[in-house]
């Protein structure tokens, strides 16, 4: 049996291996939190387990639950996702960071459909913690490359 996934980021280059690590995730709107008394902002997705498949471990393509946890957060925004709609699920692309002006951390959450979450905290802090067991999908996402 795999190990299941907790790692942590506190670097540009942490983060990198986080936003692979969750890529082709699947994200429901009602399973994002932002806690604004706590500083804290929170993402339960359906993670592709890439690590197994790469491995060639598995023959079954798995999906795991997985918290995703954004800590010392100071504001979130976000562009093209309407918070109201029930049952909407982002499919999750990447992880970008910039440091700002000020010294604080802008983290942007890309999902297809230029959907986009801008996390501002004070520092790169980020939890990856899967969750219960993994379960078969039929699908392997699939990516197309355009030429431009």
């Amino acid at each position: 049996m795999s190990k299941y996934l907790k790692l942590i980021a506190k670097t540009d280059e942490d983060l990198k291996v986080i936003s692979a690590h969750l890529q082709d995730s699947i994200v429901s709107l009602n399973d994002i939190a932002n806690l604004k008394k706590n500083k804290i902002f929170l993402m339960q997705v359906n993670r592709f387990m890439w690590e197994d498949v790469e491995k060639g471990v598995l023959r079954k393509n798995k999906r795991i639950r997985s918290i995703i946890k954004f800590d010392h957060v100071i504001r979130v925004s976000s562009k093209n996702i309407q918070k109201n709609t029930k049952n909407k699920f982002l499919d999750f692309l990447a992880i970008e960071t910039k440091e700002m002006p000020d010294k604080t951390q802008e983290m942007k959450l890309t999902f297809s459909g230029d959907s986009v979450i801008k996390i501002i905290a004070e520092v790169i802090e980020i939890t990856l913690d899967d969750q219960g067991a993994p379960w078969d999908t039929k699908q392997k996402p699939k990516h197309k490359f355009y030429d431009n």
